[in-house]
């Protein structure tokens, strides 16, 4: 069977080598996937009312899934009605069961890369502002509350959440019938449908030898010449008791240290520092 060649159940071994890949290319550490829910366009079901129809305006089914740094799809769950939030979907799924009952064996918290401290850090999925913030599920702080500090952890967890949109994006243009509508009369039918798709995703990708390559910009020699000494981390610990806002504020102030900042990183998000990044053409 394709699935067990193209998507097994990770072991600990894999999570460890996607926490790697996460790491390497979208400079994110202990990151083991990108979640996130893909409306599926289906021809209404009989008898279905409007149980399909999303707050997009037709009748979906949503696949809710996880990729890994490459775009690989790790989990899928696919069937959950249209008019369903992500969030909601996520709460009733098998893959949040799983993940919450030690089914999946995920490795044990270990330091972050550059920590002096070394405190153990957890895995953890990354996922938008739908999904609930959790020890292991880290999404972006609200925009109403944004000071420069959220700003820079905001983007430096969109760069590795975005795999998974890359992922729907790549099969649903090589795989046009996840545009749908799908015609069947059963859901059961069009979860075989979106779960073959996912699979062939993987199979294609991986016999086409495509993978991301780290999106190292420091070519550019961007270095701040004012303003970051006046973004002030919060001071933060963290133990195996920690709330899940405890583990997002330690990872954003890990994000400002030297070795894990990303010397991009203030232009694009600190508006202060946007106009006064000097450029060092030094080589």
């Amino acid at each position: 069977m394709l699935n067990e060649i193209y998507m097994p159940v990770p072991t600990r071994e894999h999570w460890k080598l996607i926490a790697d890949r996460f790491e390497s290319i979208w400079n994110l550490p202990n990151c083991i996937g990108a979640l996130d829910g893909k409306h599926v366009r289906i021809e209404k079901f009989p008898n279905a009312g409007s149980q399909n129809y999303n707050y997009k305006s037709y009748h979906s089914v949503v696949l809710m899934a996880c990729c890994d740094a490459d775009g690989l799809f790790t989990m899928i769950e696919s069937g959950y009605a249209g008019r369903n939030s992500d969030g909601g979907i996520f709460k009733a799924s098998a893959m949040k069961y799983w993940i919450t009952h030690e089914g999946f064996d995920i490795p044990s918290p270990s330091p972050l890369t550059y920590d002096e401290t070394n405190s153990p850090f957890p895995y953890y999925f990354a996922a938008d502002e739908a999904f609930p913030l959790s020890q292991y599920l880290l999404r972006p702080y609200s925009k109403r509350t944004l000071d420069n500090v959220k700003r820079i952890f905001n983007y430096r967890l969109s760069r590795g959440r975005k795999t998974i949109e890359c992922a729907f994006g790549m099969a649903a243009e090589k795989f046009q019938v996840l545009n749908g509508p799908i015609r069947c009369r059963k859901v059961e039918s069009v979860n075989d449908i979106i779960k073959a798709v996912c699979i062939l995703h993987n199979y294609v990708r991986k016999r086409e030898g495509i993978v991301y390559r780290p999106t190292d910009t420091q070519e550019d020699h961007e270095i701040a010449a004012v303003g970051i000494d006046t973004i002030i981390p919060r001071q933060v610990t963290i133990n195996e008791r920690s709330s899940a806002n405890t583990i997002r504020n330690y990872l954003s102030n890990y994000f400002l240290s030297p070795r894990a900042s990303l010397p991009w990183q203030w232009k694009y998000t600190v508006p202060e520092i946007r106009n006064t990044i000097r450029y060092d053409t030094t080589t």
